[in-house]
């Protein structure tokens, strides 16, 4: 790819836009950048940042002639259907996301990994094996650390572990992994693929480029991600926690186990000695495991990595204890099916603080799942109407409407009894009160100590 001396339009200035932008800048590309923001709506050091760089800026208001830039480089958060991106294509530029760009710019062995919930744990989880092994890692994408940060100064033996979601595999093109993973396909961002085929066909990207000397970790037990392996040309390796396999990563007499193309087996660790709790997280686990066996590390540095693994910060993570009642954060539960799942993993009574962004979801089954071991739920932000009348639809009447977080921690230690666990897992996004899950999680957590004191 021919960066050096290319018009190139970044649009939206997210991290993976700020981070495009300086990797761009770094290749000699003349940048433009592009926000819906208004100036004055803007940080002053970003904007200052953009200026001294010489970069022209474009806020408020799109560039008159699109047909003057060679390339457009698209943020996740960012609609393809709106009217820059439109413009765009219609004046013959290309359109691309900030995992394109990497892909083009840089070099390394990537790992994608997909899914609806689990990608995070997966990711990081994979991450550590791969270090473990030696191997030279970067751990990118939605984990934080967006991919063109690191893919400039990759090497052709870097390790790319990369979790990718639906909006950035919705603008690749030439992204090759050499090993894939779909963990789960359940309804989430229906505001903006409007189906679940068209969120599944999103994911079915990750594999588009893949060739027979790849490889494809795809959950047996999931039938809607099972079902999307039929076109790819990839080694498709299923991963199942309740079923035995021919070929694949499996749970066998309370093992992991992998089974291998010449039938062998392979024992890499018992299952009560994985650290996270959960069955989704024996889930994660089997992919991860998947991923570094056919990357060709030993069962052995995976076993060790999988039994010293804690988890990942605002997924069931255990941030204190208030009279007997514990506070665990799973802030990254931004869609049902991942509150469910924090739900199943917790054996206690339940406090659930839920509620945020409205992304066109049911509730329904998350009430039905709750209403088990539920004790009282508290909700806020702009679900919280919707989420009480799903509850009481289902005969759940033991519901605090909440302004903020503080008064959901005060509530939730008001009506939880001693043994019980307020759990915060929101079911939601949390862009109508937060910038991310993860300032969300902060939140909750700084609350959680002002109690102790």
């Amino acid at each position: 790819m021919i960066v050096k001396n290319s018009n190139i339009l970044v649009v939206g200035l997210g991290k993976s836009g700020i981070a495009a932008t300086e990797a761009l800048l770094s290749q000699g590309a003349k940048v433009s950048v592009y926000d819906k923001k208004k100036l004055n709506d803007l940080k002053p050091n970003m904007v200052n940042f953009f200026l001294n760089k010489d970069v022209k800026c474009f806020f408020g208001e799109e560039p008159k002639d699109m047909a003057i830039f060679d390339l457009l480089v698209v943020s996740p958060g960012v609609p393809l259907e709106i009217d820059i991106v439109q413009n765009a294509l219609k004046a013959g530029v290309e359109v691309i996301g900030e995992v394109e760009l990497a892909w083009r710019m840089g070099k390394g062995n990537y790992v994608a990994i997909t899914g609806t919930n689990g990608k995070t744990t997966t990711t990081v989880l994979a991450g550590e094996i791969f270090k473990a092994a030696g191997r030279k890692t970067e751990v990118v994408g939605n984990v934080g650390v967006a991919v063109t940060k690191k893919a400039i100064s990759a090497t052709p033996d870097t390790w790319m572990i990369t979790e990718i979601s639906s909006f950035q595999l919705e603008t690749t093109k030439t992204f090759h992994p050499k090993i894939s993973a779909i963990l789960n396909i359940t309804p989430d961002h229906m505001d903006r693929h409007q189906t679940l085929e068209n969120y599944a066909r999103a994911k079915s990207l990750i594999y588009q480029n893949q060739n027979e000397t790849d490889f494809l970790i795809i959950n047996y037990d999931d039938k809607e991600s099972y079902n999307l392996k039929d076109s790819c040309k990839a080694t498709i390796v299923p991963f199942s926690r309740t079923n035995t396999l021919d070929f694949g990563v499996f749970v066998k007499d309370d093992t992991i186990v992998v089974k291998d193309k010449a039938g062998k087996i392979h024992d890499i660790s018992k299952v009560e000695n994985i650290t996270i709790p959960g069955g989704h997280n024996l889930e994660n686990a089997l992919a991860a495991t998947g991923i570094a066996f056919f990357a060709g590390i030993s069962p052995e540095i995976i076993e060790k990595t999988l039994m010293s693994f804690k988890g990942v910060e605002h997924r069931l993570e255990l941030c204190g204890e208030v009279n007997g009642v514990r506070f665990v954060n799973d802030s990254k539960g931004t869609n049902p099916d991942a509150s469910i799942k924090a739900i199943e993993a917790i054996e206690d009574k339940i406090v659930l603080i839920a509620g945020g962004f409205d992304k066109g979801s049911s509730f329904d089954e998350l009430i039905d799942i709750f209403i088990k071991k539920g004790r009282a739920l508290i909700l806020l932000g702009k679900t919280a109407m919707k989420i009480k009348e799903a509850a009481e639809k289902k005969g759940f009447t033991n519901i605090v409407i909440a302004k903020n977080m503080e008064e959901c921690v005060r509530e939730s230690i008001r009506v939880a009894e001693p043994g019980d666990t307020v759990l915060l897992s929101p079911a939601c996004a949390s862009w109508d009160m937060y910038t991310d899950f993860e300032q969300r999680g902060e939140h909750f957590k700084s609350c959680v100590k002002n109690l102790e004191k």
